[in-house]
């Protein structure tokens, strides 16, 4: 079994970042190379002398459960596997520790834990916050105290303005580049006329705007924007000011539970028209009995992971992800599209400590953010000047088909 998940292949962007990578290590690394090899200036006990320790927030309760979990999940997999061996750095291998918090879905709450396992639990990186509000509470924190952060939340302005985001990175797609993936498969399907039912919160805004600006381009007409209201209030009167006209097709921009939620709540406003998933609604909650009707039928535009063909995989990080997928589904019963974020954040940290030969917060910063690999999701092209990873040719297309999602395109 494979405990690489990275394959080193290059695809589209991710050769130009990669040549200008080596210039700015240096740089990057010199005034943190003072501190001690485990990123602190003292009180490292000899057990951490051998660990890359990393600090997990995640939402296992309240409203953002339902992907949270699933990170959980999917980073105890991959410790285990990566532990079998160690981890090479330096003269050294290395075991993993994970430091899991419950954040409860709350962004204060996040942000202490974030400061705690910083400075009380002296954490090598930090790893989570799969809402946007949670992860922005996260940066502030990681930014200052300047330990890597691996947001697993969507939402472009979680690595922008990059001058203050220097410590942080982020694994989901753009939302410019899902926008325009999903505005291509709506103008194949010959669908003109659509409405915008968007989340409350940052992962909606980016939505918003990345579709107003992809769907001209593709001769779509948006015809209406709703927001939805917060995660656990009613969705019926947003849903029926959706579809008030006569409608091609809806697009749902959210993440579990909200996607399948408002779904339910157009079907039961009477829409039957074609529904369009951003990445965010990939998960178990969206296919759940409750909304496995309304969603039946529907499209979501996802990475490659969701859907893997084992007959035909050949390369490292195809072998890795059947592989993963496999002990996901023998561990848990099913697998989800989103879970494989957190093995990949795990992953990124391990190269990267392996690089740098040090788990120096500075070092690992600093060739985090030089990384071109091939990860469980998809692929990741991180630069100097681009911290958002994933890269827009992993992007797919699938439907819901008797309860799956299979690959459209």
């Amino acid at each position: 079994m494979a405990t690489a998940a990275f394959d080193s292949s290059v695809l589209t962007r991710r050769g130009v970042f990669a040549a200008a990578a080596g210039t700015l290590l240096l740089t990057a690394c010199g005034r943190q190379d003072q501190q001690s090899e485990d990123g602190q200036t003292g009180g490292t006990t000899a057990r951490r002398s051998h660990e890359l320790v990393i600090g997990v927030i995640l939402e296992l309760s309240g409203k953002g459960a339902a992907l949270g979990v699933l990170q959980r999940r999917a980073m105890e997999i991959t410790v285990e596997s990566l532990n079998l061996n160690g981890i090479p750095v330096g003269n050294l291998r290395r075991t993993v520790r994970l430091e899991i918090r419950d954040n409860h879905s709350d962004p204060r709450e996040a942000a202490r834990q974030a400061t705690e396992l910083t400075r009380r639990d002296e954490v090598h990186a930090l790893v989570g916050g799969t809402s946007t509000e949670t992860s922005m509470a996260i940066i502030d924190v990681a930014q200052k105290l300047q330990v890597p952060f691996m947001s697993l939340a969507a939402g472009d302005d979680i690595v922008l303005p990059l001058a203050r985001r220097t410590f942080i990175y982020k694994l989901t797609p753009d939302a410019g580049d899902v926008a325009r993936r999903m505005a291509r498969l709506i103008n194949s399907l010959e669908v003109r006329r659509v409405a915008l039912l968007a989340a409350d919160g940052l992962h909606g805004d980016s939505g918003v705007q990345a579709v107003r600006r992809a769907l001209p381009d593709a001769g779509v007409d948006l015809v209406r924007t709703v927001r939805l209201p917060a995660t656990g209030q009613s969705f019926t009167a947003a849903a029926r000011r959706a579809v008030a006209d006569d409608l091609d097709g809806v697009i749902i921009w959210g993440t579990a539970p909200d996607s399948g939620t408002a779904a339910r709540e157009l079907r039961r406003a009477g829409y039957r028209g074609l529904l369009f998933f951003d990445s965010g609604a990939v998960a178990e909650d969206t296919l759940s009995g409750a909304n496995a009707a309304a969603v039946e039928g529907a499209y979501a535009v996802h990475p490659a992971c969701l859907a893997a063909n084992t007959m035909t995989m050949t390369t490292t990080a195809e072998l890795a992800r059947r592989d993963f997928t496999f002990r996901y589904i023998q561990q848990h019963g099913t697998f989800s599209g989103f879970a494989p974020y957190g093995s990949d954040a795990i992953h990124l940290l391990a190269t990267a400590a392996r690089a740098a030969t040090s788990v120096d917060r500075g070092r690992l910063r600093a060739y985090m953010q030089n990384q071109v690999a091939e990860g469980i999701a998809g692929g990741y092209a991180f630069a100097p000047i681009r911290h958002g990873g994933m890269e827009r040719d992993s992007l797919g297309v699938y439907v819901v088909s008797l309860g799956t999602w299979t690959r459209y395109s």
